[in-house]
């Protein structure tokens, strides 16, 4: 393991001891505040997912807060199914102010929290591989690919909002009841829930990292350099992109999952266009060539939004838009081409300060003239 594997490694160690061990003592074990640093998590996740694709083979996903919106609905239907049990019918409160008398078939699957879990990862990532067949096989890129998801995104936030019958409109889905894992009630401003949210940020680091480190990986940076000359090379391009693509997606739809027993609720605004901006921004700041990067630059921007509305309350968005500007002009590999370049440096300057090996010393018999060493 060279220098920079090891400086690697120790960061994402230092990571995860700072998520495990640092945050839950430095809140205090305050119940809401582990809750609000859960949120915070949730949403790292989701710029890890963004990050995957667009730092590790160049596909900027505009649309990325739909696959998440869509995890956090199937989440919450399944809770507001539950929920809704001693209804008549077993129908949501909603549907019956708007006169729907049995429960769609679509809602029925979500009785099943095994096949909740499943439908909020594949739902997403079959959604986004629909997409990418359609985008990658034509050989669309770049801006095109923004372009297209932004599109889809509002075009599937518009449906959650005028299909009020199934998916309570505007308001979203409310009174949710809590979730029960392996008997297990979760209480979301519990330690238990933070180290359960911590775990899935940590769990999907690990596979994306494994997915980075491994021959895919390689050849996914390939492509983002020089899509052509991979092809040239006789790769299936749009094979893998639409795989980075699908990934993405359903790492997206599990953060989207754990958002929505965090808040409690799942509304359209995850499913907004400015909220897709914003895991843009978490990821241009934290570093969208580094998975951890970009999970640390959610984390941090968040934190300061928190801190900054708390503090200026009439100018914080103004204040935090000067700061975005400031990392796109001095810093535009994020948070972790910072640390990336300072890192370099140090071992630069460490190679440079080592004294250079010494020639091996003559011993006093060759250096003795041949007749004392004959003596």
């Amino acid at each position: 393991m060279n220098r920079t594997n090891k400086l690697d490694y120790l960061g994402h160690l230092a990571f995860v001891a700072v998520i495990l061990l640092g945050v839950p003592a430095a809140l205090g074990f305050d119940g809401f505040e582990l809750n609000t640093f859960a949120r915070y998590l949730s949403l790292a996740i989701v710029a890890a997912a963004l990050a995957l694709s667009w730092g590790t083979a160049g596909i900027l996903n505009l649309g990325q807060a739909a696959t998440f919106g869509i995890g956090a609905y199937i989440m919450a239907m399944h809770l507001k199914l539950k929920a809704s049990a001693g209804n008549p019918g077993g129908l949501p409160d909603f549907m019956g102010w708007n006169n729907v008398d049995s429960l769609p078939w679509f809602w029925t699957i979500f009785h099943s929290l095994p096949v909740t879990l499943i439908a909020g990862l594949a739902v997403p990532a079959l959604v986004a591989g629909v997409m990418g067949i359609f985008m990658f096989r034509a050989r669309i890129t770049g801006v095109f690919v923004a372009i297209i998801t932004l599109a889809f995104l509002v075009a599937v936030q518009l449906v959650f909002i005028e299909e009020q019958r199934f998916t309570g409109g505007q308001n979203g889905l409310t009174g949710l009841a809590p979730l029960t894992l392996f008997g297990w009630t979760v209480d979301t401003y519990s330690l238990s829930f933070y180290y359960l949210v911590a775990g899935c940020l940590i769990a999907a680091l690990v596979v994306g990292m494994l997915v980075v480190r491994s021959k895919v990986g390689l050849i996914l940076r390939a492509i983002r350099e020089d899509n052509m000359r991979v092809r040239y090379f006789g790769y299936d391009v749009a094979r893998y992109e639409t795989f980075v693509f699908c990934l993405s997606a359903a790492i997206a739809g599990w953060a989207g999952m754990l958002y929505a027993l965090v808040l409690e609720f799942a509304s359209p605004t995850y499913i907004g266009v400015a909220f897709s901006l914003a895991i843009v921004i978490w990821v241009a700041v934290g570093g969208r060539e580094s998975l951890f990067g970009a999970a640390s630059g959610a984390i941090l921007v968040n934190m300061a939004e928190g801190r900054l509305s708390d503090m200026f309350v009439e100018s914080w968005l103004l204040m935090l838009g000067i700061l975005f500007i400031l990392f796109v002009l001095f810093l535009p590999r994020g948070l972790f081409g910072l640390v990336d370049a300072t890192a370099r440096r140090l071992m630069r300057s460490l190679r440079g300060a080592k004294p250079a090996p010494r020639p091996a010393a003559r011993t006093e018999t060759a250096a003795m003239p041949a007749q004392e060493a004959t003596q």
